[in-house]
């Protein structure tokens, strides 16, 4: 397990739409600030994943989300992200607080974005690319 004091603990979502986009957001803040990435963010003291997740994904999205299991962790520097896929169950999508912009894309919209280091590599791995 890693621990708060090697890495800061984060949450990503894997969230899908019901054709199969994976849902991003245009990162307003550094790490990555203007690349596409999953949205997410740092677990704050005192909470769990899923917590984060619901938070995370409201501020950024303004999509109210329920957690599923974990598909993965990365490393990405200081960052230990556990990514989660996630259901929508409310809101309307919006980018937020951290977020530039928020989108639904499939496999071709995702080639043409500017993507933060090893997301294609990763979602591969994992066997979780947008149709």
């Amino acid at each position: 397990m890693i621990q708060r004091g090697e890495h800061t603990p984060c949450v990503g979502a894997l969230t899908f739409d019901e054709g199969g986009r994976l849902l991003l957001v245009r990162r307003a803040n550094d790490p990555g600030r203007g690349l596409w990435s999953l949205p997410g963010g740092r677990v704050e003291p005192g909470e769990d994943d899923a917590t984060a997740l619901v938070r995370e994904m409201a501020e950024e999205t303004g999509l109210v989300v329920r957690p599923g299991p974990l598909v993965g962790r990365v490393l990405r520097g200081r960052y230990a992200i556990a990514d989660y896929r996630c259901t929508v169950i409310g809101g309307e999508l919006r980018a937020g607080d951290d977020a530039l912009d928020a989108r639904w894309c499939d496999a071709a919209a995702l080639a043409e974005l500017p993507l933060v280091e090893h997301l294609v590599e990763t979602l591969t791995e994992w066997d979780v690319l947008p149709r």
